[in-house]
């Protein structure tokens, strides 16, 4: 197995035994960006140098005996919205085209503290506002999309060019190409990990995430986002290998309409797994969930065209056609119907607190449905009823940002064309031990390996 195959907890590991140096590890990255960047497009820069440096930095670091924990030496991507000094950030803009910040974010100044080894900015959808991210290419099969707007870290993680990845949710944005992709995307509880330095999107929604091979993975790269150290995280139910006291929600409504059905066949075996390790499954209605996607686009559309105000007017044409008719399409959205839609969002959050009364867990299909073809626009369900990709893609990831509850989704299956599934996992506020853990817990059932996908485009 190549260094840039390992997992962060894998790598961890031999890196802090001195087994593997952070200076092979980041060799073995960089040569699969060489290898790999060609057919999908990850990035939109790589600083080999500067990666090269910091590693041996790393290196000397723990020969000394300074070792500063389990991201010391590892190597990793920042979605292209993050600041960092001296490494461009464009948002994959024309109009921030050229744009170096002179500081970096507050994530990425806590991930160089802890010694992590920065690779390069990953390719996102323009300014963050989108789910296709049309650039980057699916490493399962090039002809299929990659999601977005994270589209760039999922890739990466599951190509092997880089062992981590940060990425930004603010209706999925995380989550759809983790599921896309088949990696591990983590959407903590909204204010949880800081925003400064990140360019905003939508203010009250956006969320920094963590793109990973595996669940404990993602909570390792979590402690180090939110300075809570190495250390352990809370206690949660199960031991290391089961799920016993465990308490799965399963929705009766909302998140297995207009699913596919391959897609609703493995996430409900995955479930009948959960229980197989201990956990209890009881039934839970989502409420409100009529008025979830005119709540979300109630927050979002605004708020965006708040922030890119100045830029429509001065540089219109810098912006690409579909996010420019987004921001136009926000700025007439009334200051009485975002207030609405903060209302409906304080109510929502309300009602769905009450669902963790009786579970811990809320187990539900990711997306709907796995990566389409690049060119596909439309959806059309047996039913009749027909909706854009990007409205199926963010229908079930959009809860999480809505209510600003933590969720995790994990790779369970693979459909007949051999194209990852996602389960997303939901819990309470500030509650992601639960989560990892029983991710953890799941992916240990199976044998989970979170090795990368094959980098030629074609599935094995």
């Amino acid at each position: 197995m190549l260094p840039c195959e390992l997992t962060v907890e894998e790598a961890a590991a031999a890196v802090g035994g001195r087994e593997l140096s952070p200076v092979e590890l980041v060799e073995s990255v960089l040569a699969r960006c060489e290898a790999s960047e060609g057919r999908l497009n990850a990035y939109a820069t790589v600083d080999a140098d500067r990666a090269r440096e910091a590693a041996a930095q790393a290196e000397r670091e723990i020969r000394e005996g300074d070792y500063r924990g389990p991201l010391h030496g590892i190597p990793y991507g920042l979605k292209d919205v993050i600041d960092t000094a001296g490494i461009p950030t464009t948002a994959g803009s024309r109009a921030w085209a050229g744009r170096v910040p002179g500081q970096d974010s507050t994530v990425a100044a806590r991930l160089a503290r802890a010694g992590a080894v920065l690779v390069g900015k990953t390719q996102t959808h323009e300014f963050a506002y989108g789910l296709l991210t049309p650039q980057t290419f699916n490493p399962w099969r090039a002809e299929r999309t990659a999601g977005g707007s994270s589209g760039g870290s999922a890739v990466a993680v599951a190509a092997g060019s880089a062992l981590f990845a940060l990425g930004t949710d603010t209706g999925g944005s995380v989550r759809v190409p983790a599921a896309l992709n088949g990696v591990v995307g983590l959407k903590p509880t909204f204010g949880l990990v800081p925003c400064a330095g990140v360019a905003p999107l939508s203010w009250s929604l956006d969320t920094v995430g963590t793109l990973t091979r595996t669940a404990e993975d993602a909570g390792l790269v979590l402690r180090a986002l939110t300075d809570q150290g190495p250390g352990t995280p809370r206690r949660s139910p199960g031991t290391r290998g089961d799920l016993l006291g465990l308490r799965v929600g399963v929705p009766a409504a909302f998140f297995f309409d207009h699913v596919d059905p391959q897609v609703e066949a493995a996430v409900r075996q995955a479930i009948e797994d959960l229980r197989a390790l201990g956990a209890t499954t009881v039934p839970v209605v989502p409420p409100l969930t009529e008025h979830m996607e005119a709540t979300h686009w109630g927050l979002m559309a605004p708020e965006a065209s708040a922030v890119h105000e100045r830029g429509l007017r001065e540089v219109p044409h810098l912006y690409g056609p579909d996010v420019r008719l987004l921001l136009e399409a926000g700025a007439h959205i009334l200051a009485q119907d975002h207030l609405r839609a903060q209302r409906s969002r304080t109510l929502m959050r309300q009602a769905w607190l009450g669902l963790f009364d009786g579970a811990d867990v809320i187990a539900a299909p990711t997306v709907p449905l796995t990566a389409v073809p690049r060119d596909q626009d439309t959806v059309n369900w047996p039913d009749g009823y027909t909706e854009s990709v990007t409205s199926a893609y963010v229908r079930l990831s959009a809860p999480g940002n809505v209510t600003g509850f933590p969720t995790l989704s994990l790779p369970v299956a693979r459909d007949s064309d051999g194209m990852p599934i996602g389960m997303q996992l939901m819990a309470r506020p500030f509650d992601e031990s639960t989560l990892l853990r029983t991710g953890s817990v799941f992916e240990g059932s199976r044998n989970a390996t979170g090795r990368p996908a094959p980098a030629n485009g074609t599935r094995r």
